[in-house]
C-alpha cells in the first residue's frame, strides 16, 4: 500500500501597529517524504515473509483479505515448503511422479511443466522457493484472477471464489482459517 504525504508551503503572518495591516511571507518549503506502506507479518516463517513481500512487489495487490487470502491457501497446499511433493515427500522436481509439487500443488501435466518450462527460461531452480513464486506470480492462471485480487476491498469468503479458480482444490481444508490467522498477524509498516 503505498501511502503519499503532501507538503504545503507554510505561511507567515505578521502584524504591524495597526491590526489591519498584515503581510504574508512564503517561507522554505518542507520537504516531502514518501512512505512505502507494506503489509508485513513479523511472527510468520521466514517463506511465509518472503512469499507475502513478493506477492506485494510483484503485483497490484495491497488488500489485507486478499493477502490473507493467497496466502491461506498456500498454507493449505504446501505450508509453504516448496520442494513437497503430494502426501508429503520431499523430493526435487524432476523426482516427484504423481500428485502435485509445491507450493500450490500444480497437479495438471500442463501446470507442472509450465513450471518446468519457465525455470529452463529464466534459469530458476523448480524445486526452489524463489523459483515457485516467480512461476506462481507469472503463470497464466494467476494472471487471469490477479485483477480480482487488485483493490477490491472483499472479505475473505468473497475472495476465496477467485482462489477457487486459481488453484481449483479438491478439498476445501483450513484455507479460510489459515486466512482469517494472517489477517491477525499482519501489520501495516
Amino acid at each position: 500500500m503505498k501511502a503519499t504525504t503532501l507538503a504545503l508551503t507554510a505561511l507567515t503572518l505578521t502584524s504591524s501597529a495597526c491590526a489591519s495591516n498584515f503581510t504574508v511571507g512564503l517561507q522554505t518549503p518542507v520537504p516531502v517524504v514518501e512512505y512505502n506502506l507494506t503489509w508485513k507479518c513479523e511472527d510468520c516463517t521466514p517463506e511465509e515473509q518472503y512469499v507475502l513481500e513478493e506477492l506485494q512487489k510483484q503485483t497490484k495487490i495491497t488488500d489485507k483479505n486478499a493477502l490473507a487470502t493467497l496466502m491461506g491457501n498456500i498454507k493449505q497446499e504446501s505450508k509453504f515448503i516448496s520442494n513437497i511433493c503430494e502426501g508429503g515427500a520431499r523430493v526435487s522436481y524432476e523426482n516427484c511422479l504423481s500428485g502435485g509439487y509445491g507450493l500450490i500443488q500444480w497437479t495438471s501435466i500442463g501446470r507442472y511443466k509450465g513450471l518446468g518450462k519457465f525455470c529452463g527460461r529464466f534459469d530458476c531452480d523448480p524445486s526452489s522457493l524463489q523459483g515457485q513464486v516467480r512461476w506462481m506470480i507469472n503463470e497464466p492462471i494467476f494472471q487471469r484472477v490477479l485483477p480480482e485480487f487488485e483493490g477490491r476491498g472483499q472479505s475473505i469468503s468473497q475472495y476465496m471464489v477467485p482462489a477457487y479458480y486459481w488453484l481449483g482444490w479438491g478439498i476445501k481444508g483450513n484455507r479460510e482459517v489459515y486466512a482469517w490467522d494472517y489477517t491477525e498477524k499482519f501489520v501495516l509498516a
